[in-house]
Parts: C-alpha cells; sequence; structure tokens
C-alpha cells in the first residue's frame, strides 16, 4: 500500500523567524505521524533554519525548485547538488506558477528532474490544465504531454524514485478545488499513463498527490479516492495547525493518525 504523503509548499512567505515557527509547529503538532509522510518546502534562505528544527524528527524536508546544472554561470540560480547538502529529500518541480509565471518550458522542467534524480532527491513533477483547456477538453491531452515531456529519457527506475502531483492551475489560489470524482479521474489516468512509461508494477507503487486548494475541510475527501497518495498544500501550509489537520486527514486514506 502507498504511504500518503503531504507537502507543504511554503511558496515566497517564511523569514527566518517564521519559518522556524512554524516548522517548530508542524513538527511538535506531528511528533509520531503514523499512516502518512509529511515534508515541507520554505524558500530556499529559510531551508538552514527548517532542517535544524527538524533535523531528528519524522518531518521531511525539500527545496521548491532548482536548476539543471550542478554548477556555473547561472546567476540566482541553486544546483541539485547544493539542496542535497542540506539534506533535502525533495524538490518540487514544473509547478504551474514556474510554467506560467517564470516561462519554464517543458525541455526545462525535464532537464531539471533529471539533476535531481542524480543528486539523490525525489523530483516532484506537477501537471495540470487551465480552466480554458478543462472547458476545452484538453485535461487529459495537457497532463500527459507535461508528464511524457517532463520524464523524457528516464529509465523504469528513475521514474520509480519520483512523485507526481496534480495540480489543476484553475484551483490553485483560488479556494475552488476540483471534486474528488474529477481529481479521481485524471489520478487514474495519470497512473495508467505510468504503467506504460514504467511499469505495472511502478504505477501500482508511485505517489500521485493532489494539491489546487487542499483544506483541513476538504482533504480527507480528496485523499480518500483510491488514487490520490496525499496533496501538494499551499497556503493552508502557511498555518501549523491546519496543515496538521490535514496530514492527519490524508493519513491511510482519511483514517486517523495518532501522535
Amino acid at each position: 500500500m502507498r504511504t500518503p504523503l503531504v507537502v507543504g509548499n511554503w511558496k515566497m512567505h517564511g523569514r527566518l523567524a517564521e519559518a522556524r515557527e512554524l516548522a517548530s509547529g508542524v513538527r511538535d503538532g506531528l511528533k509520531r505521524p503514523r499512516g502518512v509522510e509529511v515534508a515541507l518546502c520554505p524558500p530556499f534562505t529559510a531551508l538552514p533554519a527548517v532542517a535544524e528544527v527538524l533535523t531528528g524528527s519524522p518531518i521531511g524536508w525539500g527545496a521548491q525548485n532548482c536548476h539543471w546544472e550542478d554548477t556555473g554561470a547561472f546567476t540566482g540560480e541553486i544546483g541539485p547538488g547544493m539542496l542535497a547538502e542540506l539534506g533535502c529529500r525533495f524538490v518540487i518541480l514544473g509547478h504551474s506558477e514556474r510554467r506560467h509565471l517564470f516561462r519554464e518550458t517543458d525541455d526545462d522542467i525535464a532537464r531539471k528532474v533529471a539533476a535531481a534524480l542524480r543528486h539523490g532527491l525525489q523530483p516532484l513533477l506537477c501537471v495540470g490544465e487551465t480552466a480554458e483547456e478543462r472547458r476545452q477538453g484538453l485535461t487529459f491531452t495537457v497532463v500527459e504531454g507535461q508528464l511524457r515531456a517532463g520524464w523524457a529519457g528516464l529509465r523504469a527506475d528513475e521514474i520509480a524514485r519520483s512523485v507526481l502531483a496534480y495540480e489543476p492551475v484553475w484551483a490553485i489560489g483560488t479556494g475552488v478545488n476540483a471534486t474528488p470524482a474529477q481529481a479521481a479521474e485524471v489520478h487514474g489516468y495519470l497512473r495508467g499513463l505510468v504503467s506504460e512509461l514504467a511499469s505495472k508494477e511502478t504505477a501500482q507503487s508511485l505517489r500521485i498527490l493532489y494539491g489546487g486548494s487542499v483544506k483541513p475541510d476538504n482533504a480527507a475527501a480528496l485523499t480518500q479516492q483510491p488514487d490520490i497518495d496525499g496533496a501538494l498544500v499551499g497556503g493552508a501550509s502557511l498555518q501549523a495547525q491546519g496543515f496538521i489537520t490535514i496530514a492527519k486527514k490524508s493519513a491511510s486514506r482519511g483514517g486517523s493518525s495518532k501522535e
């Protein structure tokens, strides 16, 4: 059985004091999470502070992006080896804000995924359609294209070390989440693609998260769907108790998580 994973994407929030306080709150509220794995992805500047708070706890940490080269003349960028050195386990790649606001291409994202894997990081590849693409009936076409491009050139064993997140762009930061049925339909389609691109075994073991206005009051309904293996949480991850509630409701397909 796939253990649900709940990841907090803090985006561009959290100065050092705030990051320490938030990470400490999550750590103290999830001292012994059962049936769920939890990780926090703060801004680059807060990673050392968050790592210090979480070291020795069951809560992991990761980054929100990385470059595809290890080192070089790339002003303002962060290499995957730098993240690995900080103890990061995950790195979020292909988030719609990177695709749409910063014009990252499928090729950019594929190179980042490969670089993350080279350094032992788990790339959390995000895919999702816009509202207009959904209206045009292009949801499956869009997510399939993003998935195939993001994993281009990967071996089956590399795909198996990855995580997917379905994040419909129309649900991110809008307060309007996909219904459990809408999300489950896309997750099932993605799992079928994983079977085709890697193997049936990989498709059964690989975790596919849902992201897009996940909140304490909808987390259980979403993660109880058989193909939804947890959540990538944005705004709701900035409040410790709300994020803890989401993690507990996601445990063991919406079951309880004891402390």
